[in-house]
């Protein structure tokens, strides 16, 4: 050691150690959109019961894990929220508990994340358990959310949970396995403002996906990040790869965020892709635990050189991992047999939530006579949340009458989002009418909201009408261009959707009486609703506002009870809302006898078992027209135009004039409205004849023959005046004619002779000239 430190310095030879580039196989294993999938508990089915679909992908995640330790589980958010009845009853809790029991380490905040508010995300679901402080919470994952950030300091706004196994600014989560140093950076869609209820984010911002990932990426990787994994709650609109490269929200994430990222887990529109562009993984791994995404990534030298960090990443291999294979007989459920264990411990938690969910939700609320299903898309199962629906327009009823009171606001209207329907409502099975439990009516609203009541005038009335026609708050046109609110009983509003934006609704009505555009309505929403919430920003200008504690699930439940329990509720069928387009040109009055035209939409509703009128009767005034045909095809884009009808009928002759209403009358669904028309008296038309050709001076007695006619009048009647040389002659019509016999003209040549019909209570009057030639002896 002395004789070495006595040796001159450049007579000391360091030797650099031969060292093999080292290299590890990290595993991403991500699901996304999860939505409290606990299990199915199919019945009448013959494939295997139950579906075990939380502890199958708990089964899966475990055995991956054992095969490679080198595992990270995460997932792209959407996670508790819109959940099935077994986990939603219980505030989601037991997802928690699965999730946790999984192993998920790390999960981008879905929108589904911010239901109950940022406050409940941060205060419940991400604090620790604690049977007395916090008994429904403890998610032992992260959630990040790099896009949102608290409005007080524009910190990022998510907590670090304690109990992942990384450390967590809220943005950015790192964790190391295998020696190899993982990032993880999450970010919700930037439409988080529309898709839940702003006053429950009010205290944080949404910033650009694109823009808080690169500053992330940036920052992980000059922290040491060897891999680096975007979680992002957005994702692209079909499965081909050109709607992930497109200008879509999506298509402009996967192009904006920098090389840094070695892979882009997706979710929130429930589709499986697994794409590789620009050299990286994008992937989803569908719904509902459905799938899970697998990543492999080599990782060579993750800590060799910690001065340069000279790791290098490549893909080893990706793949969509599906957790159940075929149905074995084809009839449903989708899912099942499993193609991975069955975790025991999982299953234990998800009986225990079906066990007390079955005590929950077991209670009959009333009976049904009839399903109250949502608008579907062409195929006759997908939603449509651009059609009316009788299980929208039955909860907006509902809604109003459980604010009808004077405490509560003396509702006279309300309106129902779309969004916040999550199933169809239909009852016990085996015909109706039919059972409905509490279970059966809590998965149709999961949400818990509370009614609002307020104030509008019929100009905000007819602003949040329009809304439906849908712009975000930066002016563009989201992914669900039109959603179309239930109304409550009594209100109804036409609409011509080929009119300019801003004024497509034409007109609205309660109770039959017009909508003032001045006067101050009662209206009832949920709470979602009531902050502007799905775009529907005129709702925020309500005055009045007060929340009236009432649960919109609770308000169900005594509507049943009030309304359901011993008599079956019937199946409103009325449509509330419908297209009326005249054509270019239309007149301000019609004329008895003329055609009066124009085109009618959104008279079906779309779902396969909703009731459908072959036509319209229609009457004006009293007097009762030929109906119009209706063409129910249900139309394949997400509007509310299903039920067709090119009216064309022709005024008759009994029909009364003036102000008339025109009345249409669907016979099976009992929808009715009128819309006003001018009704004028028939033009009338008069032809007259004389008779002999030659007439003499003093000898002939001209006859004159009158025939009077209006169109759309067979018998015109009333009296018709002839004047003629000097002379007047009246007389009344019989069957449209009539005879005069002049007396002799006294002189020659050239005379005329008026004929003048003076009209009747619906024929406008005319006249007519006849010249004649009297001639000498």
């Amino acid at each position: 050691m002395t004789g070495l430190l006595a040796a001159p310095l450049a007579a000391i030879a360091v030797a650099t150690p031969a060292h093999a580039a080292t290299s590890v196989d990290v595993q991403i294993v991500a699901t996304n959109d999860f939505h409290g999938r606990l299990a199915d508990r199919p019945t009448g089915s013959t494939n295997p019961e139950p579906i075990e679909i939380a502890s199958v992908m708990a089964g899966a995640v475990k055995q991956l894990r054992t095969a490679n330790p080198n595992t990270i589980f995460a997932a792209g958010g959407d996670m508790i929220g819109a959940s099935t009845f077994e986990s939603f009853i219980q505030h989601d809790k037991p997802t928690l508990d699965v999730l946790n029991e999984a192993g998920l380490d790390v999960s981008a905040a879905g929108n589904h994340e911010f239901d109950a508010g940022y406050a409940d995300l941060v205060n419940r679901v991400m604090k620790p358990y604690d049977a007395t402080t916090n008994p429904e919470g403890g998610a032992d994952w992260q959630y990040l959310a790099a896009n949102v950030r608290k409005r007080s300091d524009n910190s990022y706004a998510l907590p670090d949970v304690a109990a992942s196994p990384g450390t967590s600014d809220g943005g950015t989560w790192m964790t190391t396995t295998g020696g190899v140093d993982v990032g993880f950076i999450g970010a919700v869609t930037e439409d988080l403002p529309s898709l839940v209820s702003p006053a429950g984010i009010a205290d944080v911002k949404i910033n650009s996906i694109v823009a808080e990932t690169n500053a992330a990426a940036d920052k992980l990787k000059a922290d040491g990040a060897d891999l680096i994994v975007l979680l992002v709650h957005e994702g692209a609109a079909t499965t081909n790869i050109a709607s992930a490269t497109d200008d879509s929200a999506f298509g402009k994430i996967v192009s904006g965020v920098n090389d840094k990222v070695n892979a882009i887990v997706s979710g929130h529109t429930h589709l499986a892709y697994n794409h590789t562009i620009g050299g990286r993984p994008v992937v989803s791994a569908g719904q509902y635990g459905a799938n899970l995404n697998q990543l492999v990534f080599t990782v060579t030298d993750p800590d060799d050189n910690p001065a340069t960090n000279n790791s290098t990443v490549a893909v080893k291999s990706q793949e969509v991992l599906p957790m159940f294979g075929k149905d074995p007989d084809g009839d449903g459920p989708k899912a099942t047999p499993p193609l991975y264990p069955v975790d025991a411990n999982s299953k234990a938690i998800v009986d225990a939530a079906f066990a007390k969910a079955d005590v929950l939700g077991a209670q009959v609320l009333g009976k049904v006579a009839g399903p109250f299903n949502r608008a579907k898309l062409t195929n006759g199962t997908t939603e449509n949340r651009g059609g009316e629906s009788t299980l929208g327009n039955l909860v907006a009823e509902v809604q109003r009458w459980a604010t009808s009171s004077p405490e509560a606001g003396a509702a006279q209207i309300a309106f129902m989002n779309p969004g916040g329907l999550r199933a169809d409502m239909t009852g016990a099975a085996g015909g109706y009418p039919a059972n409905l439990t509490y279970k059966q009516a809590a998965v149709v609203q999961p949400f818990a909201n509370t009614l609002v009541n307020m104030k509008l005038t019929g100009a905000q009335i007819k602003t949040v009408l329009e809304q439906q026609w849908q712009r975000d708050a930066a002016g563009a046109v989201p992914t669900r261009p039109f959603l179309r609110l239930g109304v409550s009983d009594g209100f109804f509003a036409t609409y011509d959707p080929a009119k300019a934006e801003g004024n497509r609704v034409t007109g609205m009505w309660l109770n039959g009486k017009a909508i003032d555009p001045a006067t101050a309505y009662s209206v009832t929403v949920n709470s979602f609703l009531a902050s502007g919430g799905d775009n529907f920003r005129g709702f925020s200008a309500g005055t009045a506002k007060r929340d009236t504690g009432k649960v919109d699930l609770q308000a169900m439940v005594d509507y049943m009870a009030s309304k359901a329990a011993t008599t079956p509720l019937a199946v409103n069928k009325e449509q509330r809302q419908v297209g009326v387009s005249w054509p270019a040109g239309a007149p301000r009055f019609y004329r008895i006898g003329q055609n009066v035209r124009l085109s009618l939409s959104s008279l079906a509703m779309t779902s396969p078992a909703d009731a459908r009128d072959a036509l319209l009767n229609i009457k004006v005034g009293e007097k009762t027209l030929n109906p119009t045909p209706i063409d129910n095809t249900v139309d394949a884009t997400p509007f509310d135009e299903s039920g067709k009808s090119a009216v064309s009928v022709k005024l008759k002759g009994k029909t009364r004039t003036g102000k008339q209403l025109l009345t249409f009358t669907g016979p099976t669904t009992g929808t009715t409205f009128s819309l006003p028309i001018d009704v004028r008296k028939a033009k009338g038309e008069i032809k007259a004849r004389t008779k002999p050709e030659r007439i003499v001076k003093g000898e002939t007695r001209t006859r004159v023959k009158i025939k009077a006619s209006a169109f759309g009048i067979s018998k015109v009647t009333g009296k018709v005046t002839v004047k003629a040389g000097g002379k007047k002659y009246t007389v009344k019509l019989k069957k449209g004619k009539a005879f005069v016999r002049l007396d002799r003209f006294k002189k020659t040549g050239k005379k005329r002779i008026v004929v003048i019909f003076q009209g009747n209570r619906k024929i406008r009057g005319t006249r007519e000239f006849v010249k004649i030639q009297v001639h000498r002896n």
